[in-house]
């Protein structure tokens, strides 16, 4: 081989290491001269201005008058004035592997029990794009979640996205476990962002559950972290759903929440200077959330089921994310803080949520059974007030009396102990079943 051969593979093979220097720290943000780098390159911070030296992990999030900005991936205590910054020329990987699954790991891939990555992981980019829409397959297939109101009533499909509404404390969390615990998905992927610290375990050991667990791989990101780790979580896990997609699985990812996504990449936005939009987010922000969205779903292989939760704000669902969200994704129910006033759990209000590909993967007989029940509830709830202080009268009204007589049938239906199974052909039978009596 000629000399003259070997300069394309010399470059290829990165010999040459760029690096820069710390100039100065504003808050969240890093400015270095150099290195030569890329948005969404990785970078090593050397510290030594102690006994103990070490890197910190930054990446590459903007450049200003030729400084290049840097995030950190940890606490910016160590760092000094001059510090080099080594550019490492990639963006950030994690291993992935079926000797994941039982594991509980950071958004870096790393379990948070101290303990080893097993050997054999293959290692894949976490910010990848979405499937080209003409390769994907449309959704034909309905999948057993477990949860009878869902299946029966609002019946999710093989690679459908649904967004989980609801405020805080209204059972958002236990409806995930109980999914987790009882769908019949190949795997679940589920990704704590944000969360308080005290929460992951018990989420763990009370709402998952050995048996959860056992089937589980588990990304955690609490809101003690840097905005960057918690937006790399949700990446990280979306990468390693989509990595079992490929194999021919049917995943189940579920998210809680994308809302604090959001909210971390506001933080992020704000500080590299974009400006506030839509009550304090920024343009950055709407741009992520269908990117992040869009990459769930089904391809040739495979399929991922994905389940998100979004926090909204004094229950107003017409709040910024809520609404962008609601609009990206195939479906949306609605936890109502009314429903758990009352002690219906799982809270999720049948009325105002939608499985929007419901109608596409479901029989003629469920699905009449299904629009006959939300008609009586509909008409149940409407007159509600009159019938309880006695106002209505019995045969005024042969819709509202036949509303009458099955609620209490419908009440018990919808709910469900936090650890009953329910599998999806006995909801169905139960739902038409519950529909036929007194016709």
């Amino acid at each position: 081989m000629k000399a003259i051969d070997l300069i394309p593979l010399i470059d290829e093979l990165g010999t040459f290491k760029h690096y820069g220097r710390v100039k100065r720290v504003v808050g969240l943000m890093i400015e270095s001269q150099g290195p030569e780098s890329a948005i969404g390159d990785i970078c090593y911070i050397h510290t030594g201005v102690r006994q103990h030296k070490k890197r910190i992990l930054a990446e590459v999030v903007g450049f200003r008058d030729e400084m290049v900005i840097l995030m950190p991936f940890t606490a910016v205590n160590d760092i000094s004035p001059g510090a080099i910054v080594e550019g490492c020329g990639r963006t950030l990987e994690i291993k992935v592997g079926s000797g994941l699954i039982g594991k509980v790991v950071d958004p870096l891939g790393q379990p948070i029990d101290s303990s080893i990555l097993p050997k054999g992981l293959a290692s894949v980019a976490i910010d990848q794009d979405p499937p080209n829409p003409m390769t994907r397959p449309p959704i034909s297939e309905p999948i057993d979640v477990g949860v009878r109101m869902i299946d029966s009533l609002l019946t999710v499909g093989k690679g459908q996205r649904v967004g989980i509404f609801a405020g805080s404390g209204v059972g958002k969390s236990t409806l995930l476990g109980m999914v987790a615990r009882n769908t019949t998905a190949d795997l679940n992927v589920i990704a704590l962002i944000g969360e308080r610290g005290r929460e992951v375990r018990e989420f763990i050991e009370k709402d998952l559950g050995p048996e959860g667990l056992a089937r589980s791989i588990i990304v955690v990101a609490t809101s003690d972290q840097p905005a960057l780790m918690r937006i790399k979580g949700a990446l990280a896990a979306t990468a390693i759903a989509e990595y079992f997609r490929d194999k021919g699985l049917n995943v189940m990812l579920m998210m809680d929440s994308v809302t604090r996504v959001a909210m971390a990449q506001r933080e992020i936005g704000l500080a590299v200077g974009e400006p506030p939009t839509t009550k304090g987010y920024t343009p950055s922000v709407f741009a992520i959330l269908p990117r992040l969205l869009e990459r769930t779903g089904t391809n040739q292989l495979g399929t991922i089921t994905a389940f998100y939760t979004v926090l909204v704000d004094g229950d107003d669902m017409n709040e910024p994310i809520a609404d962008a969200v609601r609009g990206i994704l195939d479906g949306h129910f609605v936890l109502d803080r009314q429903l758990a006033n009352k002690g219906q759990f799982p809270a999720l209000n049948a009325l105002k949520s939608v499985s929007r590909v419901m109608n596409n993967i479901v029989g003629t007989e469920h699905k009449k059974a299904a629009e006959q029940l939300r008609a009586n509830l509909a008409t149940y709830l409407e007159s509600e007030d009159l019938i309880n202080i006695g106002a209505y009268k019995r045969g005024s009204s042969k819709t509202i009396d036949e509303s009458i007589k099955r609620y209490p049938a419908i009440l018990s239906f919808l709910k469900q102990g936090t650890h009953e199974k329910a599998t999806k052909e006995e909801s169905i039978d139960n739902l038409i079943q519950l529909m036929g009596k007194g016709e």
